[in-house]
C-alpha cells in the first residue's frame, strides 16, 4: 500500500512543480525529484491518461499545463448545506 502512497506523493510533487513552472529540463526535473528520467516520464505519460494538459515549454525550459487544472487525491468531509431527511424516520 505504501507503493501507492509514495506514487501519488509524487505526482502531488510533479503538479506543485509543474504550477510553480520550475520543472527545468527533464534531466534537471528527473534529478530534483531523485528519480529516472524513465520513470519521470512514465508518470506524467500517466497524468496524461488522467487528462492533465501537460505539455514542455522549450522557452521556459519546464514542463507546464495547457490549460488551467487542479488535482487533488484523498477524502475530505463533505459540507452538507441542507438537512438530509430519513425517509424511514417521519418529523413530527
Amino acid at each position: 500500500m505504501n507503493i501507492i502512497i509514495k506514487q501519488i506523493e509524487l505526482i502531488e510533487r510533479i503538479d506543485q512543480l509543474i504550477r510553480l513552472q520550475a520543472t527545468g529540463t527533464p534531466e534537471d526535473f528527473a534529478y530534483r525529484l531523485r528519480i529516472s528520467k524513465t520513470k519521470l516520464y512514465r508518470i506524467i505519460n500517466t497524468m496524461k491518461t488522467l487528462k492533465a494538459p501537460i505539455e514542455y515549454d522549450i522557452t521556459e525550459q519546464s514542463f507546464v499545463y495547457a490549460e488551467a487544472v487542479g488535482f487533488t487525491f484523498g477524502f475530505y468531509p463533505r459540507h452538507q448545506k441542507y438537512r438530509k431527511l430519513d425517509p424511514f424516520v417521519g418529523e413530527f
